[in-house]
């Protein structure tokens, strides 16, 4: 963290703000896109587009390529990240509004948990941590169970269980990114992650048949103008932004995007979606948020909050 040369408020300000509003809008301008274009084109679309302009513009100012080792850890992450976890985000969207998606995505701490006690032993499961965790599976529960609705459509369990694949993915690939060898460069790894997950989206895409009857002609100017938010908004000065901030700030105060994000989504799919917000989502996402609040100022074993759980895999 730079302390030097302190950029004004207002500027800190406004990353916060981009980080906070932009990808918690992401979520719905996904429900837009897939009404009218097949979900896998349509994540081909965003993470090819903006991985190619992030990787020419990081070897415009000179970083490096990534090494074939490299490339091949950024082309498994970009499996288990863009081709995995976005894959089902983007298909699930189809069936589920864009706040619940949100706030089940916002369980991913809740995971990495988890995997760390479970398997890497970095983590110790105290009683505060225990009950974290058993409301964050409490929240997920509230939201996808079909039998306790409390007056709101059910959602739909191939897409809810969809998006918990999402979670677990982008939690693994989280430990994972541990262990691999990739760019010492965040925004580089970031466009050798999105190139490759974005060109395994493309061929998924054809395998499944979305080519079949679709006409890029048919396609509204809503639905573009949703790939251009996401390609250029989402993907390109939303990461920015966090990066930037990630120099003057800690991380664990910018990892509260993860608090506002879910929050955020929830509030522009019933203002801008038409998505209905009833009792069911809203104890469901007060459930998951108490849950991520806790885990991530749990103490880890170094005695420092565990704010890495709530940092994302190089690219939102």
């Amino acid at each position: 963290m730079d302390s030097a040369a302190r950029p004004p408020t207002w500027k800190i300000l406004l990353a916060f703000s981009i980080i906070y509003f932009v990808w918690g809008s992401t979520f719905l301008a996904i429900r837009v896109g897939v009404r009218e274009v097949p979900p896998f084109l349509l994540a081909a679309m965003r993470f090819s587009a903006a991985g190619i302009f992030l990787y020419v513009w990081m070897r415009l100012k000179g970083t490096a390529a990534p090494t074939s080792r490299e490339w091949a850890s950024a082309c498994l992450m970009g499996t288990l990240i863009f081709l995995i976890d976005y894959g089902c985000i983007f298909w699930a969207e189809q069936r589920v509004p864009s706040g619940i998606t949100a706030v089940v995505l916002a369980t991913i701490p809740v995971f990495i948990a988890l995997f760390e006690i479970m398997f890497l032993r970095t983590q110790r499961l105290t009683p505060r941590l225990g009950t974290a965790l058993l409301i964050g599976v409490g929240g997920v529960i509230v939201l996808v169970n079909r039998s306790v609705s409390l007056g709101e459509v059910p959602v739909d369990r191939w897409g809810a269980l969809a998006i918990v694949v999402a979670a677990v993915c982008w939690s693994a690939a989280t430990i994972l990114s541990r262990k691999l060898t990739l760019p010492a460069s965040k925004p580089m790894s970031s466009a050798a992650q999105m190139s490759a997950g974005g060109l395994q989206l493309l061929l998924l895409s054809a395998i499944s048949g979305e080519f079949k009857g679709f006409h890029f002609q048919a396609v509204s100017r809503g639905a573009w103008f949703a790939l251009l938010y996401l390609i250029i908004a989402g993907s390109i000065i939303a990461f920015t932004a966090y990066l930037w901030l990630l120099h003057y700030e800690s991380p664990t105060k910018v990892g509260t995007y993860a608090y506002v994000n879910p929050v955020v989504a929830v509030a522009v799919g019933y203002f801008f979606g038409n998505e209905a917000v009833g009792p069911r989502t809203l104890l469901g996402t007060l459930l998951i948020l108490v849950s991520v609040i806790a885990i991530a100022t749990t103490p880890a074993r170094s005695g420092k909050p565990n704010a890495e759980a709530l940092s994302p895999v190089e690219a939102e």
